[in-house]
């Protein structure tokens, strides 16, 4: 898939958290460094060495996030045609040997957090599950090893 895939939602995301950081954070930081340099010696000026670093790391995070909306290439799921094999934005049902279930959903890396089952698009088992269809089995290559799972259930919306 060329460029940066992701939801709709991930852009919206993306969007929100840099607005945040160049309207609210990144002002408020300022504000603390031009009242610390006001203070005199900026050697010994904690609040001036903080404020720099961090706004030192806004502006990384800032341009990491402008680069990562150029490249970004939004994908809806509810447009998906092939609705009956995993591709982006599929929430996939898997199960392995011991009926132990996941339920993952397949999206861009920009919004991948596999705590809430949000898999980027270039994990390993994302990339194993790509084009599967109800009833595959996929093999999963972990650094512990290889692990096989079904896939019990394909959904997009």
């Amino acid at each position: 898939m060329e460029g940066n895939p992701i939801t709709p939602a991930g852009l919206v995301a993306l969007k929100a958290r840099y607005d945040q950081l160049l309207g609210q954070e990144r002002p408020r930081v300022v504000e603390i460094v031009s009242w610390a340099a006001g203070n005199g010696d900026r050697s010994e000026n904690g609040d001036y060495i903080y404020g720099r670093k961090r706004m030192r790391e806004i502006d990384r995070e800032l341009a990491h996030l402008a680069r990562r909306m150029k490249k970004a290439r939004v994908i809806d799921p509810a447009q998906q045609p092939d609705r009956g094999r995993a591709w982006f934005g599929a929430t996939v049902t898997i199960a392995d040997e011991n009926d132990n279930e996941r339920i993952l959903t397949l999206v861009g890396d920009d919004e991948q957090d596999a705590t809430t089952g949000l898999i980027g698009w270039s994990a390993p088992i994302a990339r194993a599950l790509r084009g599967a269809a109800v009833g595959d089995l996929r093999t999963v290559h972990l650094p512990g090893g290889e692990k096989q799972w079904e896939v019990v259930a394909i959904a997009y919306g």
